[in-house]
């Protein structure tokens, strides 16, 4: 029973992700609809990952695809928290760009492995390989080329500092910037 809840939440969570992450990258930036589908993305995703780490009924113990949800876990957080915090000064905008790209076009390999190894005669691995090398490479010139469009240091504070970020003094101004 709770496997079955475990797996309806992750699928759902999948999909919603895929729309929501497609929704922001339609998006005009920096406008509140994006950081209200956004926020939407991360929270499928969270749900999505955190699922996935409860989800053992192909090899029955932590594998291959619990490293991966952890590793899209690492990439959606480290989109998600300079954006929300404004970290690093100058650079946060560009680590958002990265890392929230690169977490969406994570999620569309997962997809696609997913889909390719339920083709009739795909033999499962060679299949996930394959699938998430494609995706990943088409994803990074996409990015690439995207890159190009956003003047980073512009949009962001033109204060640069290599003192150390101190979190919890951010997160506190955060909040009384936002409330």
């Amino acid at each position: 029973m709770i496997y079955q809840f475990v797996s309806t939440f992750h699928m759902v969570s999948a999909v919603s992700a895929l729309i929501f992450g497609a929704c922001v990258l339609l998006a005009r930036k920096g406008t509140r609809l994006h950081k209200q589908l956004g926020y939407a993305y991360f929270f499928n995703m969270l749900g999505l990952n955190i699922t996935a780490l409860f989800i053992y009924q192909l090899t029955g113990h932590f594998g291959p695809f619990h490293g991966a949800a952890l590793a899209s876990l690492l990439t959606l957080l480290a989109g998600f928290i300079p954006a929300y915090l404004r970290l690093p000064h100058g650079r946060w905008l560009e680590f958002h760009y990265e890392f929230m790209n690169w977490s969406y076009v994570g999620l569309i390999a997962a997809g696609v492995s997913e889909v390719a190894t339920r083709l009739p005669s795909a033999p499962f691995w060679p299949a996930v390989v394959a699938s998430m090398f494609v995706v990943f490479l088409l994803g990074g010139i996409l990015i690439s080329r995207g890159r190009g469009k956003y003047l980073f240091n512009v949009r962001t504070s033109v204060v640069q500092s290599d003192a150390p970020v101190n979190w919890l003094v951010a997160f506190k101004r955060r909040r009384t910037v936002c409330h």
